[in-house]
């Protein structure tokens, strides 16, 4: 591990906890022990680079924000009250009582009527995953994770075998750097830091895919802009020229890729006309764009979230990520593609998720399906009981899972116990029975890997908790006391989990990561360009995809890169496209309680192209009402040319009550899962549009 610079003696270093691509080195200001003052970013990662976003950097607006939960809250009005509605309760009271519903459920029903509940409020394994070892030990019902990253694991996994990819530092050694599918300069900015290096240093050329004019966008030297759910039209139009005009690395292909023959003359007919047609983007600049990235060796492609966020996404991320196997660009240093390092770290989980006691008999639901489940859907369910209690920690369904009114309606039974874990007074803690005071990244310790780089990070707590604030692992292990759950991880406080992991996985202890800051796992550079062989067993970039290694639907699947009509295409009722895009000063649902983000975001907006207004016979500012089958709700049009005519952006996600009528914009998102194994389809929304 090598040295880092130190830092001043009244600033402690920490990690940021809320983006798992990013995760970056911060430095924070502690003016006492329990206030900070400014949050930065460290310059000595050369990653984080001394670069971290608005929101992070406004930190302390959110550490000591006048709202945040401070004594455990028991429910004596209405679901969905206000804090009006709670009154404060003992830490005893409110574990007993919680450990009380827990056993009662269990009892009636069996163990998988309760189902903890949880997701990425933090990225901190320790304070994520330990409600895993809860599970686990009791039995509860298990959790399929969908919400973000299993369509874009499916299809980059289709193509390389394994989760990693170019170092992100090679950006800035890189000609070309094409972002696709992410909007960094709202959601991952060291990446624009690493690109802006390239600019200067190499002249580098930045571009865009993406379905509107983002910030990214708006810094490109070419945006190609497609219909949401089209990416894999657009690049099978690429493909076509690059195979066409002589950009494929033919000698790269027989060494490393599996199924060339048959990709060129499956794309033979997909002409950049071809994919206009489907894309919307202009034959031109398809053209352009694939003659660009095919006479650029040092090509970058960094694939995003994004365009995985539709029923088609897997198999659209199998045709964008295969680029750079048809160019041999992983051959070259700042050439390749990154989509997530997740694989490269090797931790052993085993003492923090309780893995050893895990049953794969236990039924698995469905995160992004929350709704359905709770209102009753035997799709999800099947034999199984009802779920009658929930724990909830470190996230947000009433505001953040698809189909938000049958998630409203699940929480509103009168026979399902809530108890929520929380910073924060949410739309999901007004609904819960038992409120918790939760801990931020702040007052605890964890342990740290990162999707877009390759650093490893363990924190300690920098200030005290807040109040009676408690973090999630003192939580777990007195309700583990209470129900009778029995873990060695539950004997283990933070630092000695994180110590644990650390040593099982080969790794110096957690005092020497911690003294060192960061530990880099990047793997060398053959090994980061798959030039020893692609994650498969045959080493092989797979041009055709074995989705019967990937999910149970793998019959809808393409085997070679197609653009799949299995999307919810505009229809004359609902002739337009929703994208429920990430805001810049939001991040899911954090950050919505703080006054720079609000004074930023203003209030939920529909960007909408000047000829779609007046179609409708609306004006820039206008109500609209924004509406499908699940329902419709009310925000505020503006005119934006930097987007399709039948294309809608709403940057969310903001809480329910910003809106006139009290649900937000996931009420018109579907829950139907991905192809093949499931996920979250965010932006793959068709609807009609009014005006107010």
């Amino acid at each position: 591990m090598p040295d880092s610079s130190p830092i001043a003696e009244n600033w402690r270093a920490s990690t940021c906890p809320h983006d798992c691509p990013s995760v970056c080195a911060l430095e924070i200001e502690r003016l006492s022990e329990t206030r900070i003052g400014k949050v930065r970013g460290a310059e000595a990662n050369d990653y984080t680079a001394g670069v971290i976003c608005a929101k992070v950097a406004r930190y302390a607006e959110r550490q000591h924000h006048p709202d945040r939960l401070s004594v455990p809250l028991r429910r004596i009005g209405p679901k969905g009250c206000g804090r009006d509605g709670f009154a404060p309760i003992s830490w005893d009271e409110a574990l007993d009582e919680t450990a009380e519903a827990l056993k009662r459920a269990a009892a009636a029903f069996g163990p998988e009527s309760v189902w903890p509940y949880f997701y990425a409020g933090t990225m901190g394994l320790v304070q994520r995953d330990g409600i895993e070892r809860l599970r686990h030990a009791m039995g509860y019902s298990r959790q399929y994770s969908t919400i973000c990253i299993t369509l874009a694991d499916a299809g980059w996994l289709a193509g390389a075998g394994a989760k990693r990819g170019t170092d992100a530092r090679e950006m800035a050694r890189a000609d070309l750097i094409v972002i696709w599918g992410a909007n960094p300069v709202s959601t991952q900015v060291n990446v624009m830091t690493h690109v802006a290096r390239a600019r200067k240093t190499r002249g580098a050329r930045l571009f865009v895919v993406d379905p509107y004019r983002t910030g990214t966008a708006q810094q490109a030297d070419l945006h190609l802009m497609p219909r949401p759910g089209t990416d894999a039209a657009l690049a099978l139009g690429i493909m076509h020229v690059l195979f066409a005009e002589g950009f494929a690395d033919r000698d790269y292909m027989a060494r490393y890729t599996a199924g060339a023959g048959e990709l060129e003359a499956h794309v033979a007919d997909k002409t950049p006309e071809w994919a206009e047609g489907v894309s919307g983007v202009p034959a031109a600049a398809i053209r352009e764009f694939a003659r660009a990235y095919g006479a650029t060796k040092r090509a970058f492609l960094r694939l995003g979230y994004g365009f995985a966020r539709h029923r088609n996404g897997a198999s659209s991320m199998h045709a964008a990520a295969s680029l750079p196997a048809i160019t041999g660009a992983w051959r070259h240093e700042g050439g390749g593609a990154l989509y997530a390092q997740s694989s490269i770290y090797g931790l052993d989980k085993t003492m923090i998720e309780g893995l050893d006691r895990r049953d794969a008999r236990v039924r698995a639901l469905d995160q992004s399906r929350i709704g359905p489940i709770l209102t009753g859907d035997k799709r999800d369910l099947g034999d199984g009981p009802p779920v009658k209690a929930l724990f909830v920690q470190n996230t947000n369904p009433m505001n953040v899972a698809p189909e938000l009114g049958k998630v409203r309606d699940g929480f509103r039974r009168e026979d399902l116990f809530v108890c929520v874990h929380e910073q924060f007074l949410t739309d999901t803690a007004r609904m819960a029975d038992i409120v918790l005071p939760a801990t931020t990244f702040l007052e605890h310790d964890d342990i740290y890997q990162a999707g877009g780089h390759t650093y490893l990070q363990v924190a300690k707590k920098v200030v005290e908790p807040y109040a009676q604030c408690r973090s999630n692992h003192w939580v777990l292990r007195e309700l583990a006391r209470r129900l009778g759950a029995r873990h060695p991880g539950f004997e283990m406080s933070e630092w000695e989990l994180i110590d644990w992991t650390l040593k099982a996985s080969g790794y110096p202890s957690a005092d020497a990561v911690h003294a060192a800051r960061w530990y880099d796992k990047a793997p060398d550079f053959a090994r980061a360009h798959f030039l020893e062989g692609f994650g498969h067993p045959d080493g092989k970039w797979h041009f055709k995809a074995d989705w019967t290694k990937i999910g149970p639907a793998w019959s809808a699947m393409p085997a070679l890169p197609t653009q799949m009509d299995a999307y919810d295409k505009p229809t004359q009722e609902k002739p337009f496209r929703l994208v429920a895009a990430p805001s810049r000063s939001y991040l899911n649902s954090s950050f919505t309680e703080t006054p720079g983000s609000q004074a930023r975001e203003g209030r939920p907006t529909a960007m909408m192209h000047p000829a779609a207004l007046a179609r409708i016979g609306a004006i820039d500012g206008a109500r609209v009402r924004l509406g499908n089958e699940k329902g419709s709700l009310v925000v505020h049009a503006k005119a934006f040319d930097g987007v399709l005519p039948e294309t809608v952006i709403v940057e969310s996600i903001w809480p329910n009550d910003a809106f006139e009528e009290g649900i937000g914009i996931n009420l018109l998102v579907s829950a139907d899962p991905g192809f093949p194994a499931g996920g979250a389809v965010f932006h793959d929304t068709a609807i009609w549009i009014r005006p107010a």
